[in-house]
């Protein structure tokens, strides 16, 4: 069997960390643009690609996050963002994942008058027509910003609880990590504890692991976004093992935001081999210049994962899904009988 980038978009995969202003079409970018009469700093659209994407450059996750100007210009209308929505999805689907979770922040996309709940709706309405068009499961996850005041963060989770049931699956906090810590925006997770919608923060990532402490034990975080600093505290990396927190590792974006010097000095196996339950995602499909297929090629050929390992790795995708026990239950099942009975990768039996 050959285990190529082909091999990887025909598996079964979820998908729970994947920015929606990260991850559009090139050519989307540029109809956008001209029917809304936004300037570009090029119409080719491999010159476009080149612009927008890190290549093989790195930076820092401010450098990273300024690559996100130019799509939020394109996305400050109802009709763009559906668009977007229904594409991303459409993208993922067309790589073998069954399961995605989109998240963005809808007070970044009110410059033109939109409401914060006209974006949830207009994003809603794209994943709808996606799942069923294709059959693929989505998921929203609002994000409140670090460098945002924390009682935007409050009105966001207002938000998130009013569309609980109507999209939206979880909250989550993005943004640059040092000099904003989670711990400011504590409020608002209280409000989203309280009501019962799962919760993901993005730390550890450009930030030692007090950010992922005070991620799990000021904002009550199920999963975290990242987490390539968590091996620095060996009893917080135990408390996460033991309480099955999830991480959402995404390889490519880490070695573009310099929060690891290579791929090969990547915690992904690490963590892999103690237990951890990890994921592998995109992050930013356009700024990163990848897709969930190549972030499971790359994982093979870096680390040198065994078809088991990413059996695992599938179905911790689909264990940490924000969706109920009984219907992470049910995909769970189909996806396994489908990982025997197409690929032939079954669970190993020790003697």
């Amino acid at each position: 069997m050959k285990v190529d980038l082909q091999f990887f978009r025909r598996l079964p995969k979820a998908e729970l960390h994947c920015h929606l202003d990260g991850s559009l079409r090139v050519p989307t970018v540029i109809d956008l643009a001209t029917r809304q009469k936004i300037d570009l700093p090029t119409r080719d659209p491999q010159g476009l690609q080149q612009y927008l994407t890190m290549g093989d450059r790195a930076g820092t996750l401010e450098d990273y996050i300024a690559r996100f100007q130019l799509p939020l210009k394109v996305l400050q209308i109802p009709e763009a963002l559906e668009r977007v929505a229904y594409e991303l999805a459409e993208d993922a689907w067309e790589e073998g994942i069954r399961y995605l979770e989109v998240r963005y922040s809808p007070t970044l996309h009110t410059e033109h008058g939109m409401t914060e709940g006209e974006t949830i709706r207009a994003v809603k309405r794209g994943l709808d027509r996606a799942e069923s068009d294709f059959g693929i499961r989505t998921g929203i996850i609002i994000c409140g910003i670090r460098s945002i005041s924390p009682e935007v963060s409050l009105r966001l989770a207002d938000l998130a609880v009013q569309f609980k049931h109507k999209g939206v699956a979880g909250f989550d906090l993005a943004g640059a990590e040092e000099n904003f810590p989670a711990k400011h925006h504590q409020e608002a997770f209280f409000l989203i504890l309280k009501n019962n919608i799962n919760t993901t923060l993005h730390a550890g990532e450009a930030f030692g692991p007090e950010s992922i402490h005070q991620a799990i034990h000021y904002c009550g975080a199920h999963r975290i976004g990242h987490g390539t600093r968590l091996r620095e505290d060996q009893e917080l990396m135990g408390y996460v093992n033991d309480h099955r927190l999830t991480l959402e590792i995404c390889l490519t974006s880490n070695v573009h935001t310099k929060s690891v010097r290579s791929l090969k000095e990547h915690p992904f196996k690490y963590y892999f081999d103690q237990g951890i339950r990890v994921t592998l995602n995109t992050d930013n499909r356009l700024v990163s210049g990848t897709t969930l297929s190549r972030e499971y090629l790359i994982a093979r050929q870096t680390f040198g994962l065994t078809l088991n390992d990413f059996r695992e790795i599938i179905i911790n995708g689909f264990k940490a899904a924000f969706m109920s026990h009984l219907e992470r239950r049910e995909m769970i099942r189909s996806v396994v009988e489908e990982l025997e009975s197409e690929f032939g990768i079954k669970p190993l039996i020790i003697a």
